[in-house]
């Protein structure tokens, strides 16, 4: 398949060797974001698309535990970092710049220059696809990301709980004020399967994500369980849609990741890129 890049905010343009790159917010955190996130890469490589997984949670990166990566990028001029590459997906973090148990106690700009740096002093090699795993929130590290990095689109991942609904539809609202499409609402956490029994209960609240998603006419783009298997499989490294690919969980992961594509497809191409440049002088 030809994957090509599309719109992204005006007044800007995508990036050399990234095609499109797409948000994965919440607008809180503890719903499950960064595992919807490295997942949905994964799903995306999988079907042969070119992947990136960029963690732009500065105070709590997880991408390093998730891929089970370690070591520090290496660079070969000087100037830009090399990404490491892990399950197929190349990948960088601030985790594998600092210790690990090292915080990372630094204000605003601070944390949006050092985001800056990760992504376009990364050497990424010819991305359809570079997902960002956003940090929770709608305050001034996210609002930046928003307007600064040139988006496709974002996804909300949300719980079905009113609380996480309500800052959902707050990072929705954000992305909808700097001009990047909402490509699909991810309700996580959707029902609790028992490892016992196999009973399924939702404890959050049934329906949430969903009826989120009808509510701005956005699309549906599909349910996730509270399950044990993917907390393990993703805190040992190896994430649900490498660690059982024919596993129900891989398989909703697969199906929201081919949603996603295929309404990234449909929307406009980047002709921004392509133009003449424009060049004005003083007489």
């Amino acid at each position: 398949m030809q994957i090509i890049s599309h719109a992204v905010q005006p007044g800007l343009k995508p990036m050399p060797n990234v095609r499109n790159i797409i948000a994965i917010a919440s607008g809180k955190g503890g719903v499950g974001k960064s595992t919807t996130a490295v997942n949905i890469a994964l799903a995306l490589a999988r079907s042969g698309a070119r992947v990136g997984l960029l963690d732009a949670d500065i105070y709590g990166p997880s991408v390093p535990m998730m891929l089970g990566l370690s070591g520090k990028p290496k660079s070969v001029d000087g100037k830009f970092m090399e990404p490491l590459v892990g399950h197929g997906l190349q990948a960088n973090s601030i985790g594998f710049l600092i210790d690990q148990d090292a915080p990372a106690i630094w204000r605003g700009p601070m944390v949006t220059q050092a985001l800056t740096q990760l992504l376009t002093q990364t050497n990424w090699h010819d991305l359809d696809y570079l997902i960002i795993d956003m940090p929770p929130g709608t305050g001034d590290i996210a609002l930046t990301m928003a307007q600064k990095v040139p988006l496709t689109g974002a996804v909300i991942v949300t719980t079905p709980q009113d609380l996480a609904l309500a800052d959902a539809r707050k990072g929705l609202r954000m992305f909808q004020k700097v001009n990047v499409p909402v490509l699909g609402v991810v309700e996580n956490m959707s029902t609790h399967i028992c490892t016992q029994c196999g009973h399924v209960e939702a404890i959050f609240g049934e329906h949430g994500g969903r009826n989120m998603a009808a509510e701005f006419n956005l699309p549906w783009l599909g349910a996730l369980p509270l399950q044990m298997r993917i907390r393990e499989q993703t805190d040992s490294g190896t994430p649900s849609v490498v660690a059982e690919p024919e596993g129900e969980a891989a398989r909703a992961y697969v199906e929201i990741a081919q949603k996603l594509a295929a309404n990234v497809a449909a929307l406009p191409p980047d002709t921004a890129s392509s133009g003449p440049t424009v060049i004005s002088r003083k007489t």
